[in-house]
């Protein structure tokens, strides 16, 4: 397993925890991908992108080439597995919309207490698109949010309410950032696990919604 050097590192090691084995995983650009460097030992899933391929391992390692239309989420190149398999868009949102896979991990702009998920555009500024997220967040069992705890300004990434678009709507389950996990209940969000480096008090600062604060409080390791 790969050391953990930065809070993204450290944030992708405790989003891999949730895995299962044999799970079927999405991953997201950009921060979820490193995930792939942190699945627990003896943890086997098989990891999708949206556009038409399961099986990937990630970057290929000194001495490897990887296949020239093999790629992750983010366009970047990517080995595939023994039994890994490319197919196309229509085939791959058949199995998203049909509730097949496990595990989707993305990032976003903002989450809510509610579970609606902003990550598809800033109003304003210039957007690609949405890509395969709404149909993701709506179609995976489970979906986690990856996200450092606030945004570059200080403010916070976790609110009472987005008014940001949506690309989902009572959709997320997890909110994993450097400082915390939380799980967003039908009765509100819980502060499950905190990093060893910080305090519930911090987080609570920096987190704006109103938390529930159980007894015991954990620890993100």
């Amino acid at each position: 397993m790969r050391p953990v050097t930065n809070n993204r590192e450290f944030i992708a090691c405790r989003t891999a925890k949730f895995f299962k084995d044999g799970d079927l995983v999405n991953l997201g650009i950009g921060m979820p991908t490193l995930c792939l460097e942190y699945i627990p030992e003896g943890i086997d899933v098989w990891v999708d992108s949206e556009n038409g391929v399961i099986g990937l391992l990630g970057a290929p390692q000194e001495g490897e080439t990887a296949p020239a239309d093999v790629v992750d989420a983010g366009g970047h190149p990517s080995m595939l597995r023994e039994g890994g398999c490319c197919f196309d868009s229509f085939r791959s949102f058949g199995y998203i919309r049909g509730g097949h896979v496990a595990a989707t991990v993305l990032g976003a702009y903002e989450v809510d207490a509610e579970g609606n998920l902003a990550n598809w555009m800033i109003p304003g500024k210039a957007a690609a698109g949405m890509g395969g997220a709404m149909d993701l967040v709506s179609g995976a069992k489970i979906t986690i949010v990856m996200s450092t705890h606030t945004d570059k300004e200080g403010n916070p990434k976790f609110v009472q309410h987005t008014d940001m678009p949506l690309t989902g709507y009572h959709c997320v389950d997890y909110f994993v950032s450097e400082l915390a996990v939380i799980h967003v209940t039908k009765d509100g969000p819980v502060l499950e696990e905190i990093a060893p480096t910080t305090t519930v008090e911090e987080v609570v600062a920096k987190t704006g919604a109103k938390l529930i604060i159980p007894e015991k409080v954990g620890c993100m390791a």
